[in-house]
């Protein structure tokens, strides 16, 4: 008797039977309502990453009618086939990142069918182009409806649901939803950041990391690496593998990070304490963890290394750049250099006005500098910037502001994590951010509807007993109280 699956799909089979044990997807039971004509979507989800898609499931499985929408072309969503260059995770294999609970869902599962046991324990880290493959699964195996090509232009906020207008591949349209999920990664309220000092070189000397920049591009070239964090190490390997003819990782710190602070408190407790937390223990915490810096994976540091012509500058902050001709020529403390073009491994920012389809909710939404003030001035900016978020993700109103509808929108990306801890975008916790998400917008969709329910209740009329379940006594006669007595 086997005890595994071998094949993909006979693990579809057991999928499928999981979820027929546990009755999951639940019955659809949000009342369906119009409004300018057209019929509300119980929830867009705005991405269909590994968080998007996280996201759609978990709504599903509670009977929420969910659609996600990306602007990527089907099975590119996300950063892992397009601007990702890691070989492979820095997560452990064993984490389930987002099966939601269930065994049949995990990369093992999805591994072990196709490759067998003996293969995953031979397997150290998992390859960045395998997790996507096992992302594009997961979408299929439970039926996620994702719409691609659709690129957001404009979200609405509505006092009873949210207006969404969109460039799809059938031209411009709108869209109505009650409820509005922003699963967009990493820069998900901003974009790249790039010190100025780079950014008003000529764009044609620099990308950064994030961007789908062709490396091939780099052969024979002297590049520069700003940065010692992991798309840093990722960045200079991949362009060292096409071939420049030297790469510099021009690193500011005499040292590169070596322990992952956060790691030393991951724990259950903190995926469900984090967000209860007071704002001021949680600034102190991140504010530490961001000092202290998360090391890159060794692996990748090792990616680089192993090339002659790759050079770790330590120490090497910035203190000029000038273009001569056509090179970049940089000073640092270490010395001059020319470079045919650098890379900022920069890292990201919250910066609403890189997001202009986000303008209506900008100018509204409350931020941890708010809701800590009064502040002295000395805290990272990066943190007291992140939107004040609600138990289901969603944005609240700064104070004295009209922000009709505001609620309708969850944040559920990278910059939640002031609020709610790490489970909107990292692996270990992903599923937990999801079930946490589609448990309040359930909660609120039943708050918002009761009045209906409830007169469901007054007019169900679905009988459980027929009333031919027993034969009625006839009436005591006083004789017959009598005997009793």
């Amino acid at each position: 008797m086997k005890n595994f699956p071998s094949s993909l799909e006979e693990l579809n089979k057991l999928v499928a039977r999981d979820l027929e044990y546990l009755t999951i997807p639940s019955k659809e039971w949000v009342p369906v309502k119009q409004a300018e004509g057209e019929t509300l979507l119980d929830v867009a989800v705005i991405g269909g990453g590994m968080a998007g898609l996280s996201a759609a499931a978990s709504l599903k499985h509670l009977g929420i009618r969910t659609v996600i929408f990306d602007a990527r072309p089907k099975g590119f969503e996300g950063p892992w086939a397009t601007t990702a260059r890691m070989e492979t995770l820095r997560s452990p294999k064993s984490l389930t990142g987002p099966a939601l609970g269930i065994p049949s869902l995990t990369f093992r599962a999805w591994f072990t069918a196709q490759f067998g046991e003996t293969k995953w324990e031979e397997l150290d880290k998992i390859p960045r182009l395998q997790w996507m493959d096992y992302l594009r699964w997961f979408r299929d195996v439970l039926n996620v409806e994702v719409r691609n090509g659709h690129r957001i232009t404009l979200i609405k906020p509505q006092a009873d649901y949210t207006v969404l207008e969109m460039e799809t591949p059938e031209g411009s349209r709108t869209v109505l939803a009650r409820h509005v999920v922003l699963a967009t990664g990493r820069d998900g309220l901003g974009g790249p950041y790039v010190p100025e000092i780079i950014s008003s070189l000529p764009r044609h000397f620099w990308a950064h990391s994030s961007d789908e920049y062709d490396y091939n591009s780099l052969k024979g070239k002297n590049v520069a690496v700003i940065g010692a964090g992991a798309s840093a190490m990722d960045s200079a390997g991949t362009a060292l593998e096409a071939g420049a003819a030297r790469v510099d990782l021009l690193i500011r710190r005499k040292d590169i990070p070596r322990i992952n602070r956060g790691k030393g408190m991951g724990n259950p407790g903190s995926v469900y304490g984090m967000q209860n937390l007071d704002g001021r223990t949680k600034l102190a915490i991140y504010s530490y963890v961001g000092a202290e810096q998360v090391p890159p994976p060794r692996a990748s540091v090792l990616r680089v290394s192993r090339h002659k012509n790759a050079f770790f500058q330590l120490g090497a902050s910035l203190d000029k750049i000038t273009v001569e001709g056509d090179k970049i020529e940089i000073t640092t403390p270490k010395g001059r250099r020319q470079f045919d073009f650098v890379i900022a491994s920069t890292g990201f920012q919250i910066d609403w006005r890189q997001k202009a389809f986000l303008s209506e909710i900008a100018t509204k939404a409350r931020t941890w500098e708010e809701r800590l003030a009064p502040l002295t001035g000395n805290e990272d900016r990066s943190l007291i910037e992140a939107p004040d978020l609600g138990p289901a993700f969603e944005f609240l109103p700064k104070a004295g502001v009209e922000a009709e509808g505001l609620s309708r929108i969850h944040c559920f990306c990278y910059p939640a994590m002031m609020s709610h801890g790490g489970v909107s975008g990292d692996i270990p916790s992903i599923s937990e951010g999801a079930q946490r998400l589609s448990q309040g917008i359930a909660a609120t969709l039943y708050h918002e509807d009761i009045e209906q329910h409830f007169a469901n209740a007054r007019n169900y009329d679905e009988p459980e007993v027929f009333g031919d379940e027993w034969t009625e006594a006839d009436n005591y006669n006083q004789s017959d109280l009598e005997e009793l007595a």
